[in-house]
This record gives structure tokens, C-alpha cells and sequence, in this order.
């Protein structure tokens, strides 16, 4: 959470916590697949696909005016 406020001073609010919010969904569903064996169907991994795009999109392709 600190190095989160600390990015906030240079990126604008939405876009940190929208990417925030997109690689801790990445991240649990990896521990998810890794501890717990659990393994996403179709749609799901289609959801986080779409989910990184967009974090993909705002990062690169947003204005961070």
C-alpha cells in the first residue's frame, strides 16, 4: 500500500487503482491455479485475458493528464 501511494503522486488515482485492481486478480487467481489446483474453464480465462488488455490499454494508451 505504500509504494501504491507513492505511484499515485506521478499516475492519476483511476489508473493506479485500475491496474492494481487487475494484477490482484491475476495474482490470486495464479495462487489459485498453483496452491489450490484450481483450474479456470473457458471463460474465465477469457475474463483475464480481457482484464489484462484493459490494464494494457489504460497504461499504454491512456492520458495520464
Amino acid at each position: 500500500m505504500y509504494t501504491l501511494s507513492i505511484v499515485m503522486k506521478s499516475i492519476p488515482v483511476g489508473v493506479t487503482y485500475a491496474s492494481f485492481a487487475g494484477l490482484c486478480i491475476i495474482a490470486t487467481t495464479l495462487v489459485g491455479i498453483y496452491k489450490f489446483n484450481q483450474m479456470p474453464d473457458f471463460y474465465t480465462i477469457v475474463g483475464l485475458i480481457l482484464i489484462i488488455a484493459g490494464v494494457l490499454i489504460v497504461n499504454l494508451l491512456g492520458k495520464t493528464n
